[in-house]
């Protein structure tokens, strides 16, 4: 059985890479249910806590636990209740809809075609599943992408800028989406420029900037208000 968890905890969390110290001293809780918006300007450090969060980048010093313990204690079965959607997709361009998903349904021990059938009517390409993802769009890619990091029922869902590309149509089917794991309990991180997006979305800011945290608390409306006051008292 895969390890589970209802809470994600950075301790002290610092990483440098050589002299630059991308992230510094970040603690942070996050509980199952929020939407944290990981907020900060370009550089500012919210890719390298992303992951961080996703065990793909070691901090260089402090502490990440799932639950309470590390992941390094709980081994690959942690990895399995997290979820990501990276700037880079991970999609195989000369592959179909279909296969991609397909494919990464049977890593997971899957049932792989209903998998993937269910993806694709959440993408909102079920009618595109047997098309090349050479030909899609950016905006389609991004949808995909998003169903095949979620194919697998995570715990902890880690989204870097999942809007990009996509149009005012597919923003709102997204942002339901997000709205919906959380409320059947995920975790959902996500790391984003873009405020106007995150407004009304986010149940939480973080806010960083030069790899610190400046900021955690509630979001309570007037995203793009509260990050420039808290930039400005920095």
């Amino acid at each position: 059985m895969s390890a589970d968890f209802e809470r994600v905890e950075l301790l002290d969390v610092s990483r440098h890479f050589g002299r630059r110290r991308a992230v510094s001293r970040v603690s942070l809780s996050i509980q199952r249910g929020d939407i944290l918006g990981l907020l900060g300007p370009n550089g500012a450090g919210k890719s390298t806590l992303i992951g961080m969060l996703a065990t793909l980048v070691a901090p260089s010093s402090g502490r990440i636990t799932y639950g309470g313990s590390a992941a390094s204690s709980q081994g690959p079965e942690v990895r399995r209740r997290i979820g990501v959607l990276a700037h880079e997709l991970h999609l195989y361009p000369e592959l179909t809809a279909r296969q991609n998903l397909e494919f990464f349904a049977k890593l997971y021990g899957l049932p792989h075609r209903r998998a993937a059938d269910l993806a694709l009517e959440a993408a909102g390409l079920s009618d595109r599943g047997d098309d090349q993802v050479s030909e899609f769009s950016r905006g389609m890619r991004q949808r995909l992408a998003l169903e095949r990091s979620l194919l697998h029922d995570p715990r902890l869902v880690l989204l870097d800028e999942p809007f990009t590309g996509l149009d005012d149509r597919a923003v709102g089917v997204v942002a339901s989406r997000i709205k919906g794991l959380a409320a059947k309990g995920a975790i959902v991180v996500i790391a984003t420029h873009d405020l106007d997006l995150a407004d009304g979305l986010i149940t939480r800011m973080a806010v960083v900037r030069s790899g610190r945290l400046l900021s955690d608390g509630n979001a309570t409306g007037g995203t793009r208000q509260q990050y420039r006051s808290l930039l400005e008292q920095a």
